[in-house]
């Protein structure tokens, strides 16, 4: 660690000792007792907070019970409360004294600060006078003062102790808000009920529901992320078979998810239609590689093969659970509105409206991105190219809905096989260009 990170540290820490001084010294006046049951809770919730969490991103902390701490408490009182489980808590990483010392200095500070936003908003009564309701927003301004009390100590250190860039250390800020929100309405129903005529047990039953919460929330983030990681694997192992072609599942993914956003669809249809978008192609892991990295023409044996692709990516997917929804739009999305393509010859509404959409999305990255075997169409270019071909090849809807939406938020080509660049073409042999197959047969190569 370089200096000015131990020189932080050692910083923060005689802050935190100044902070809580008074509650030392005016021994007298301190209710020792809500201190004391205060800091054990937080030290038993703690380690519990940790196994939920596991290796997972979120909170490093459990806060209700450092929020309850800054409205039942005053500030230098408050401070203590967050000492001794910050203390015995297991750390990830060296030096373990000086990451176990930060760590309660910034949670005292931070539990300080929001306990002196506490007193400055609801005075010295705190929770005597006003009734439950009117405590949320002040609940809630407290709790984001303990956030970027929290949070702009941890981009401190992370600048100073690991060097990172400042800006980089404060990225994570922002989206840390909502769950201190949280368990800063969770701390203000323990301090209620603190203050109730049921006693400081009656608060206890706030924290069961949340280890339940935070837990199943825990879960469902695992969950998200283990299909991100299978979903990357299956991309990354086309990228790595068909070289030519690199990078264009992701983006037919972002661009099918710009036009399901420029149709309407709910939040969890777009989240499924980006799966379809990205592994559209996987069926290729089917196909001989000596295919897909063919260079020159194909031969029509070697396009048939090709065109089984879609069937391959629907069988592969079969019993992920997730993708479920996302199976008929990789099934088809080689099918054309007027029953001319592939496998099955659907047409019109018969083909799904998912496998509409990325078809729309795979026709144009693959018109505007330079490959070894074909040379990019500039975006105006393509999107027309579509347009012509909207009622015949692709959904005008779907046409209609990606102008709208490069129109707003723009698009950059890309350079998809490992050869240079070449010079974009102004003409393509027809929208159907799409991934390894758009390359002419030979009978049409000497055209």
């Amino acid at each position: 660690m370089p200096a000015v990170g131990h020189a932080l540290i050692a910083g923060a820490a005689v802050c935190a000792l100044c902070c809580a001084a008074p509650a030392v010294v005016g021994w007298s006046r301190t209710p020792w007792g809500t201190v004391l049951l205060l800091a054990g809770l937080y030290a038993l919730c703690e380690p519990v907070w940790r196994v939920i969490q596991g290796g997972s991103e979120g909170l490093a902390g459990f806060y209700p019970v450092l929020l309850a701490a800054a409205f039942l408490l005053e500030p230098a009182q408050a401070a203590l409360v967050a000492v001794p489980g910050a203390l015995l808590a297991p750390v990830r990483g060296e030096p373990v004294a000086a990451r176990r010392i930060w760590r309660a200095a910034q949670l005292s500070l931070g539990t300080a600060a929001a306990a002196g936003a506490a007193w400055r908003l609801l005075g010295d009564g705190r929770l005597d006078r006003p009734a439950f309701p009117s405590l949320l927003l002040p609940g809630l301004a407290v709790a984001l003062v303990f956030c970027l009390a929290v949070g702009l100590l941890e981009a401190a250190v992370l600048a100073a102790a690991e060097r990172r860039p400042p800006r980089a250390a404060l990225r994570a800020l922002p989206g840390s808000v909502p769950p201190y929100l949280v368990h800063g309405l969770a701390g203000l129903m323990m301090a209620v009920l603190w203050h109730s005529r049921y006693g400081p047990v009656s608060a206890l039953f706030v924290l069961l529901p949340m280890h339940i919460s935070c837990w199943v929330f825990d879960r469902y983030h695992r969950e998200r992320a283990a299909h991100q990681a299978t979903i990357r694997a299956l991309v990354h192992a086309v990228d790595i078979k068909d070289r030519y072609t690199r990078g264009h599942s992701e983006r037919v993914g972002r661009a099918s998810v710009l036009i399901g956003r420029e149709l309407g669809l709910a939040e969890d249809r777009q989240e499924v239609l980006r799966f379809a978008g990205i592994l559209h192609d996987v069926g290729k892991l089917g196909v001989p590689t000596r295919i897909l990295r063919k260079d020159g023409p194909l031969t029509d044996d070697e396009r048939r093969i090709i065109q089984l692709h879609p069937e391959y990516g629907h069988e592969m997917v079969r019993g992920i659970g997730f993708l479920e929804d996302a199976r008929a739009a990789i099934l088809h999305h080689h099918e054309r509105l007027d029953g001319r393509g592939y496998p099955y010859g659907l047409a019109g509404t018969q083909i799904p409206e998912f496998a509409r959409v990325v078809a729309v999305a795979d026709a144009f990255d693959a018109m505007t991105s330079t490959r070894s075997y074909s040379r990019a169409r500039a975006v105006p270019a393509a999107l027309a190219e579509l347009q012509a071909c909207a009622g015949r090849q692709f959904d005008p809807r779907m046409v209609r809905a990606l102008v709208r939406a490069v129109g707003r938020h723009g698009w950059h080509a890309a350079v998809t096989s490992d050869e240079t660049a070449l010079p974009a073409a102004t003409v393509c042999k027809n929208a159907s260009a799409t991934e390894s197959d758009d390359r002419p047969t030979r009978s049409e190569g000497a055209r």
